[in-house]
């Protein structure tokens, strides 16, 4: 394992945009942070559609505290390429990752899983951790 900034433990990359301050990917940090020393950045890939990127800072702006209060400890960002593949190779280029955790909107409306982004990142060399957050769908029968 190769730590970020001195910390002990595995440097995990989460890639999200939509789905940044979701409860699923809350828990999913949540989790990965009890099974042992690790540190995250959180990366946001930028709209397409912007010159700027005011709302993939936005996002960064509300997600940070969540990630950070779940995995009781300091989360790094940056803002990536609109092509979410292509920020992740960016990423995965400047820094030291250990493992990427891809955050994403549930299969029937998730461009990301159509253009099968965790099989390209996972050939990337990298072990891949897909979360995917509850549909409106999902959420209306959890309770049968």
């Amino acid at each position: 394992m190769h730590p970020v900034h001195g910390s002990p433990g595995a440097n995990v990359l989460i890639v999200a945009h939509r789905t940044a301050a979701t409860p699923r990917l809350i828990d999913a940090v949540r989790q990965r942070a009890q099974e042992g020393p690790c540190a995250f950045t959180l990366l946001v890939p930028a709209d397409y559609w912007e010159a700027d990127t005011e709302r993939a800072a936005a996002v960064v702006e509300l997600a940070l505290p969540l990630l950070e209060q779940a995995c009781d400890g300091h989360v790094d960002a940056r803002i990536g390429a609109h092509d979410p593949f292509v920020a992740v190779q960016d990423a995965l280029g400047s820094g030291d990752f250990d493992e990427v955790m891809i955050s994403t909107l549930p299969e029937r409306v998730s461009h990301w899983l159509r253009r099968d982004l965790p099989t390209r990142v996972r050939a990337l060399g990298l072990p891949v951790t897909v979360v995917i957050a509850e549909g409106r769908h999902a959420a209306a029968n959890a309770d049968r």
